[in-house]
């Protein structure tokens, strides 16, 4: 490992990849303070900030660590994630005042193995597309990405946690393209794709649909049919966008450097520091501030494509894509649901939400892309082989071919 490293280009290390992280944690930390108030506002603060120390430790590890050696156990990662998601329905579950069971609770530690697995699932579908990267145009190399995809997919999505599930499919799909997927496979899949999924989206606004929860029906019902709301499940979202606007171009942050959060819209958002980070942060910083959230998270999805584009090898590249696809999804999701363009759903905003799982995550997706992005030139032969990588460390000749 020593003298992999050593071969490492430095120069290329991305460290601007790393600062427009941490603006964007150290906005997040701040919004969750704002969020809290007096009464719990520094609490949530300190635990957020504890959890960016702890990704930046994360990142610093990762991005020193070969990829190439981390995937050689993803077969180990993915079987543990899957079990660990599966075991929010064993006495180790706990559903944290929420009424769903997604987190473990150990001692005083409790975490959401969902976060985890989006990442396990990246790597997984990058090495088994490594793997099968010359069977890319075979139908069987498309049924193994969609059942190793479904597997974790299904598991995420019986806690219930639908979008969690959607993130997953959502980054398969981002991998099938990007894999080269010929278009004779997936024309007829998009042909019956699309018809399929109109069917599907008209079935789960039937009464008594056997694929939703009640309460996962009664969202979608009170999406599609505001004025039809007698439970009020849109009062979230209506009370969220009043926040958002009443931030107009500004924000009230500029105007009085917070002294008014008493009076603050999204005062009235249950979990404001977490899946409705969005309405303190239309608020208190308006629409320019938004915009500028906004270029921080474009410019992060950016850095990771193009680190993608440069990737030595093709294992790296779907790495990259992947961790784009994750935070593309999520913070366009987020969004979404705060300003009621999608149905009331949970789903954290990278790097702002409050919760150290999903930091860790995000962190995580963060690490593995610069490592990717220092990684030397590969060999003059086709495909990366760590027997090259240690060939002066006997102790450590591990061959693995990951583009076979």
């Amino acid at each position: 490992m020593i003298n992999r490293i050593k071969q490492y280009d430095w120069k290329k290390y991305n460290f601007s990849l790393l600062c427009v992280v941490i603006v964007i944690c150290m906005i997040g930390a701040f919004s969750v303070k704002l969020a809290g108030g007096e009464e719990s506002g520094m609490s949530l603060m300190r635990g957020q900030l504890v959890g960016v120390v702890l990704g930046m430790f994360v990142v610093a590890f990762l991005s020193v660590f070969d990829y190439h050696f981390i995937c050689q156990f993803t077969a180990l990662y993915y079987v543990a994630g899957i079990l660990l998601t599966l075991a929010t329905h064993t006495p180790l579950g706990t559903d944290n005042n929420t009424g769903v069971y997604r987190w473990i609770k150990v001692g005083p530690i409790s975490f959401q193995p969902t976060e985890l697995m989006k990442i396990i699932l990246i790597l997984t579908l990058a090495t088994v597309y490594s793997k099968l990267k010359s069977k890319v145009d075979k139908v069987s190399t498309l049924v193994i990405i969609v059942v190793v995809t479904m597997i974790p997919a299904v598991s995420i999505l019986i806690q219930p946690d639908l979008s969690s599930s959607l993130v997953a499919i959502f980054i398969m799909v981002i991998l099938v393209f990007a894999a080269g997927t010929t278009y004779k496979i997936l024309t007829p899949i998009i042909i019956v794709g699309i018809p399929s999924g109109l069917v599907l989206f008209w079935y789960v606004q039937q009464p008594g649909n056997k694929l939703l929860h009640g309460y996962q029906y009664n969202r979608i019902h009170a999406w599609l049919n505001p004025d039809d709301d007698p439970l009020q499940l849109n009062l979230q979202q209506n009370n969220c966008i009043r926040a958002i606007a009443s931030g107009k171009l500004y924000g009230k942050f500029m105007q009085d450097g917070g002294a008014g959060w008493q009076s603050r819209s999204y005062n009235s958002v249950p979990i404001n520091e977490s899946d409705f980070i969005w309405s303190v942060v239309g608020e208190e910083f308006g629409f320019l501030g938004c915009c500028l959230i906004l270029l921080l998270f474009a410019i992060i999805i950016f850095k990771c494509f193009t680190v993608a584009k440069k990737a030595q090898d093709f294992l790296g590249r779907m790495i990259a894509l992947g961790v784009a696809a994750m935070f593309m999804f999520q913070v366009f999701a987020n969004i979404c649901v705060a300003t009621r363009i999608f149905p009331n759903t949970g789903l954290p905003l990278p790097f702002i939400s409050n919760g150290l799982s999903s930091m860790i995550a995000s962190m995580i997706g963060i690490g593995l892309v610069m490592n990717i992005g220092i990684q030397p030139a590969k060999n003059s032969n086709s495909g990366f082989s760590m027997r090259n990588s240690y060939g002066s460390d006997s102790s450590r000749d591990i061959d693995v071919d990951v583009e076979i």
